[in-house]
This record gives structure tokens, sequence and C-alpha cells, in this order.
């Protein structure tokens, strides 16, 4: 009888309630068992797993692995899946396969480059990939003479954290003055540079912000599965153009992203993001993690996260083709239900606490 696979995410996004259902439905049926663990006691993921517990917070990087390490001994994780502290916990990869848990994670070297975003630019420019133009920022003064440049390109400004995912902290910069405009509708990415640069002197410390041109749709994102060897078995872009989305084989996408993840090593999964600067695609970004939206290449007869457990488990799926292109579509969202969990009362940078989240 084959045995059940023990998987593992951390703190993680939402949307990876769909990341778990795949591994439920994975082809060969084998058995899979999802622990979550998360800071936020009405987290889908935790509804949404077999096992789940709170975080301990507070706890800094080092601290976080030994926590870590005592959950894959404890529950007897197979794969772990690291979101929280991925840079930390892979640079301890032997101590988790001590343990028998394979990291589902690239190594040390590959996420310390792209967890930079200016140090990302320029490993990828030095290896043929195109960038856009881009300054790095650490005060008022920088930053207008950024945008400056910019616009006299006849380019719109933005700026985001120069370490950072997932959109927090990005802004669109405008030279119009904050009236009633910026009060009306939803909240807007536009904020007017005069108001910045007041923050910047108000607040007498630095930043550290990467000041580049707004790039222009399509955004397509490159869902990659590669291989111990370098080797990538799998790249299908996601577009996505207003409401809209899609997918696509197109080698201007996906060659490039197949150059960073085999250049780089960015094993197991990862998500390489391109729009258009101009006539042509430049990078964006680079996630060195599974995406929020990968579950959405299961419209194209894909099941990543099952071939992506099973090449943690040494197992290698071979090259992914989709059989078929899902046609376009739009996303939506729908309620998820939560479980009820006592929070356990702790001290700041415990490590053994944790409250066990009462099943459905």
């Amino acid at each position: 009888m084959v045995s059940r696979v023990r998987v593992w995410l951390n703190r993680t996004y939402a949307e990876n309630v769909f990341f778990m259902d795949q591994l439920r439905r994975n082809p060969g049926d084998r058995a899979v068992e999802i622990h979550a663990t998360h800071g936020d006691p009405d987290s889908p993921v935790l509804a949404a797993a077999d096992t789940a517990e709170l975080e301990p917070e507070g706890l800094s990087p080092a601290a976080y692995v030994d926590y870590a390490l005592g959950v894959c001994a404890r529950r007897g994780i197979d794969v772990f899946v690291p979101r929280l502290h991925q840079a930390a916990i892979v640079a301890h990869r032997a101590q988790f396969e001590a343990l028998g848990t394979a990291l589902l994670a690239p190594p040390p070297q590959a996420v310390a480059v792209f967890q930079d975003k200016v140090t990302a630019y320029e490993a990828v420019q030095a290896i043929g990939v195109p960038v856009p133009p881009w300054w790095r920022v650490r005060d008022a003064g920088e930053l207008v003479a950024a945008v400056d440049a910019l616009e006299a390109a006849g380019h719109r400004a933005c700026f985001k954290p120069v370490s950072g995912a997932g959109g927090v902290g990005f802004r669109v910069v405008t030279r119009a003055p904050f009236s009633l405009r910026h009060l009306e509708g939803f909240p807007s990415p536009h904020v007017p540079l005069d108001l910045v640069v007041e923050s910047l002197h108000r607040a007498g410390e630095p930043v550290d912000w990467l000041v580049m041109p707004r790039l222009e749709q399509p955004e397509v994102s490159v869902d990659c599965l590669t291989g111990p060897d370098n080797r990538v078995r799998l790249a299908v872009g996601r577009t996505k153009n207003g409401r809209r989305r899609g997918f696509t084989l197109h080698e201007q996408w996906l060659e490039p992203a197949r150059r960073i993840a085999e250049g780089f090593g960015l094993h197991h999964l990862s998500n390489i993001q391109f729009r258009m600067f101009g006539e042509r695609p430049v990078l964006m970004d680079v996630n060195t993690r599974p995406a929020g939206g990968l579950h959405q290449l299961s419209l194209c007869g894909i099941n990543a996260p099952w071939a992506a457990v099973r090449m943690a488990l040494g197992d290698d799926p071979g090259e992914i083709t989709p059989p078929f292109l899902g046609q376009d579509y739009t996303v939506v969202a729908g309620p998820r239900p939560v479980r009820q969990v006592s929070v356990p009362h702790q001290r700041s940078g415990s490590v053994g606490l944790a409250a066990e989240v009462v099943p459905l």
C-alpha cells in the first residue's frame, strides 16, 4: 500500500486553498494530508487543511527555523512549502532533510538574488533579459530626480519597496494636487508627488524604493517548475489584461522566463512576471514561491502543485506540456468557511506554543 504524503504550508496566501485542493485531487489518487499554520485564526487555509495550528508571533527568522523544525518532526512532514521566512528556512535545508522533510523551495543562493529587486534586475540584465529603466532612491531629492527623468522621457513614474511582495507599497506618481477627486470612488494607487516629498521630509529617515516607469498591459505571469538539475519541466504564461485572463505559450514570454529559472537555479515552483515597456516585454518581478494564481493552470489540464510535490519527493514528473489552453476567463471570489480556534496566551518569542484548530 502506498503511504500518504504529509504536506505543510506555513503562513501563506488565502488563494492557496486551491493549491491544497489540487494536491488532494492528484491524478495518482495518492492520499495527501495537509497541515497549515497561520497567524490569522480566520485564514481560510486553516479551514481547508486536515490539521492546522496558529503560529507563534514575534519570532526572529532564526527562531522561526527552530519552530519549523519542531513542526516537521512533530507532524511527520514529508514536504514543506515555506513562504514566511523562506530565505532563513532554505539555508537550513540539510537539517530538514535529516528529519525526512523535503523543502519545496529554491536553494538559498537563488532566493537571495530575488529578495532585493535591484539585485534581481542587475542579475537578470547580465544574462540578457530585458528590464525597465530603474532608480534606487533613498530620499526626497533622489525621488524627484528619478521622476523628472522618467517624465522627461514621456513615462509615468511609479515606485515600490526594493524588498516586498504582492504589490504592497506600490504607488503611481502624479503631479495633480490632492483634491476631492482623490476621495471619490475606491482608493487609488495614484499619489501626488508633493505629498510623498512632504512625507519623506517629515519622516526624516531614508526609504529604500525602486522607481521605474509604469509598465503597460498585458501582464504575463509565467509559472515554472524547475528540477534540481536546473532544467525547466513546465512553463506556462498566464495573461492579464484588465479583468480578462488567459494563457499563452508564446516564446517572447517563456524564453526569458526559462532563462531566469534555469540560469539562477529556481528549483521547484517559481513565478516570473513580465509587462510591456513600449513594444517589448520586460521583467517586472520574480517570485521564488508558488504564485497565488497557480491553480488556474488546472484550466489547461495541469496539476502543477502535485507535479512539484512529486519532484520534491524525488519522483521526476518529466516534461509537462499543457494538453490544451483554457479559454479566457475572469476571477471571482467565493465564500470559504472558518474554523473555531482557541488563541493561546503566550510570551513574545515563545517557540513552543501553538493552538490546535478545532476540526470541522
